[in-house]
């Protein structure tokens, strides 16, 4: 089968090729998943410089989530030959097949194309996590997502809309406004640069805003402790900035507000019938047709880099999915 498999770490991407490889050998309690659609995730990137909190020795093959079809599972599995899945593990979804533990998959809801499915699981269950099950997201709240471009961010506006709240979308790259405003059609889109509390207080009528998501830290974390609502709560998911920020712990003690690390997957293991209801909802709600994620390119396993390149660029407006 072919597989992307990660040799050696790497700043460029030279210790990553596409290559032939035996079929996975599946163990106790794993599913092998003929895997049709594989979406990117920006921690798959930060895997092969070995930049990640999960740091993997190569070699491996890359990927975290896929969309198929079960070809071989135990005789009590949940899914029988056949079934189709989605879910993944934290390695080897960019592959003509995959060995996944039976409990990483759930079924692709009806309606749903494996490219849909293939890029529906990390980024939303992320941004669920994040924003229902850590910040108790309501209706009628104000939420500022930073990074509304990239995965995460598109799935944290989608899923905000889609449960009622009020959504400012903000990025760094002023070309992408009008894209993510016809994307993620949030009530605004902002530029994160310098000092855009003010616009944030205005948007909201001063109120500021209740939860805050940022994947980005460095000065976007720095300036968005001055937009969240007293009572709000911050929300870190990342750190694509690339500067880890401080924070001087008066400012939450006197504004009152929290600060909330943000790790979907770590959550999921540590606390599974959470995780499982979680995967449900976000299944649920894409199955009734309230979210649905951005594509921005689809592309044969073979043109991985072009997918890789252009999220390390920062191009994206959306998922790449590879189909194998």
């Amino acid at each position: 089968m072919k597989a992307l498999r990660v040799d050696r770490l790497s700043e460029d991407l030279s210790g990553v090729s596409l290559v032939d490889l035996p079929l996975p050998t599946r163990a106790p309690g794993e599913v092998l998943v003929r895997v049709r659609a594989a979406s990117l995730n920006y921690p798959d990137l930060l895997m092969t410089r070995g930049e990640y909190q999960f740091r993997p020795d190569p070699p491996f093959t890359s990927g975290m989530e896929l969309a198929g079809e079960v070809v071989e599972a135990d005789a009590d599995a949940p899914f029988a030959v056949g079934d189709r899945v989605m879910g993944g593990a934290k390695t080897g979804a960019f592959a003509d097949f995959a060995s996944v533990p039976a409990r990483s998959l759930r079924p692709i809801p009806d309606g749903l194309d494996s490219v849909t499915a293939g890029a529906l699981g990390t980024t939303y269950v992320t941004a669920y996590t994040a924003l229902v099950e850590l910040g108790g997201l309501r209706s009628g709240q104000w939420v500022l997502v930073h990074g509304a471009s990239g995965g995460v961010g598109l799935a944290a506006c989608d899923l905000a809309r889609a449960l009622g709240a009020r959504v400012i979308a903000a990025t760094h790259d002023p070309s992408k406004v009008d894209a993510i405003r016809e994307a993620a059609a949030p009530d605004a889109v902002i530029v994160n640069r310098g000092r855009f509390r003010e616009q944030v207080a205005a948007l909201t009528g001063g109120a500021l805003c209740d939860l805050v998501l940022d994947p980005v830290g460095g000065d976007v974390f720095d300036e968005s402790t001055r937009c969240v609502a007293f009572g709000g709560k911050l929300l870190v998911v990342g750190f694509v900035a690339g500067r880890i920020p401080d924070l001087a712990v008066n400012i939450p003690l006197i504004k009152g507000f929290s600060v909330v690390g943000v790790r979907a997957g770590e959550y999921a293991r540590r606390f599974p019938d959470r995780g499982a209801r979680i995967a449900s909802e976000v299944s649920r709600l894409a199955a009734q047709g309230s979210i649905r994620p951005v594509i921005d390119r689809v592309l044969p396993l073979d043109r991985w880099r072009e997918g890789f390149d252009a999220m390390a660029s920062g191009e994206l407006v959306g998922k790449v999915v590879f189909e194998t």
